[in-house]
């Protein structure tokens, strides 16, 4: 049973924590966090489920107010854990590798930080024979870990030389006050930094791409132009991405007009805080261009990354060497792919 910590309570730690506790071959020690914040309060009016420690000395007194009990310290913590999954905002996870090393602890930061942080850049699918008994693995951002997905899919079944990428990207989690984009959308430079992560991650595909911020806070939506070694017409493609457990195909004659459409279809089925693990790819978008192949899919930003972390620490201890068998493991206890038929 392998002992995990995450360290940083928010959007994304939260979930993690979340996905710990579905592994059946993994127990949560507890979480960490730094103040009383929405989300640590509300886990104590849950019962406390998951252990707290506190991450910051100087704070007890905060929590002692709050009424959140706090079962010790963040060192405390690392010290009683295998491994730990840090969640905390970029930058602060560099610092916390100090401790990490401190204690010979392995741990896996998430795409915000600094590629230098980590032994390796990680993703279940593309690349986790990389990830055996690393110390230090950092996750690819959101939109990165799902056009992965789609292209290592293609990329298996028929070889993929190229891709262009253009991302329509929710300018704030919901809930954020400190962006403020409103009736305009914003363009970055190309190429976006995603493109450049993916070649990383799988570097004998050629990728460039352009990021549009738009004033929405549920997904993010990614066209992508993807040239393969050979034609793919789009009955095969279809069939391609239908059996990936990690890609859910939906229509948009079904009513699935966007990325509201998902979220509501979330939480219709009652999944916690409206989260998808997996990217939605829409029937109608796959369309031949010549010889290339595009397509449109949804990104769920708060939750995509959570699979491929679970994936990191089975990769990190060694628990499955086989990666078939390591993303399998982290899809039989996630539910992935139930909705295939």
């Amino acid at each position: 049973m392998a002992k995990v910590g995450v360290v940083g309570f928010g959007v994304i730690g939260q979930r993690l924590a979340d996905g710990v506790a579905l592994q059946k071959d993994m127990e949560l020690v507890g979480v960490a966090d730094m103040a009383p914040t929405l989300a640590v309060r509300a886990l104590k009016e849950k019962g406390m489920p998951y252990k707290l420690y506190n991450a910051v000395a100087e704070n007890a007194g905060q929590f002692a107010e709050a009424g959140i009990p706090v079962a010790g310290t963040l060192e405390e913590l690392i010290q009683s854990v295998d491994i730990v999954l840090d969640a905390t905002s970029a930058g602060v996870g560099a610092k916390n590798k100090e401790l990490y090393k401190k204690y010979g602890k392995k741990a896996i930061v998430q795409g915000g930080e600094k590629d230098s942080v980590a032994d390796v850049f990680f993703h279940g699918y593309a690349n986790y024979a990389k990830g055996l008994g690393a110390t230090f693995l950092k996750l690819t951002s959101c939109n990165t870990t799902g056009f992965i997905r789609a292209i290592d899919c293609l990329d298996r079944a028929v070889g993929v030389k190229k891709v262009a990428v253009t991302i329509v990207r929710r300018v704030a989690d919901p809930g954020d006050y400190h962006r403020g984009l409103t009736n305009g959308v914003q363009v970055d430079k190309a190429p976006n930094h995603q493109c450049v992560d993916l070649m990383a991650i799988m570097p004998h595909i050629d990728a460039t791409g352009i990021l549009v911020h738009a004033p929405v806070t549920h997904g993010h939506i990614i066209t992508l132009v993807v040239s393969t070694k050979r034609k793919v017409e789009k009955e095969e493609a279809l069939g391609l991405f239908k059996k990936h457990p990690r890609i859910r195909v939906v229509r948009l004659a079904d009513g699935f007009q966007g990325n509201a459409s998902l979220f509501k279809y979330a939480r219709d089925l009652g999944n916690p805080r409206g989260d998808m693990y997996e990217i939605g790819l829409w029937d109608e978008t796959i369309v031949n261009s010549g010889d290339d192949l595009m397509f449109a899919i949804n990104v769920p930003q708060e939750a995509v990354v959570i699979p491929e972390t679970m994936d990191g620490i089975r990769a990190a201890l060694k628990m499955q060497t086989d990666p078939a068998e390591g993303v399998g493991k982290t899809n039989t206890y996630l539910g992935m792919g139930k909705w295939m038929v």
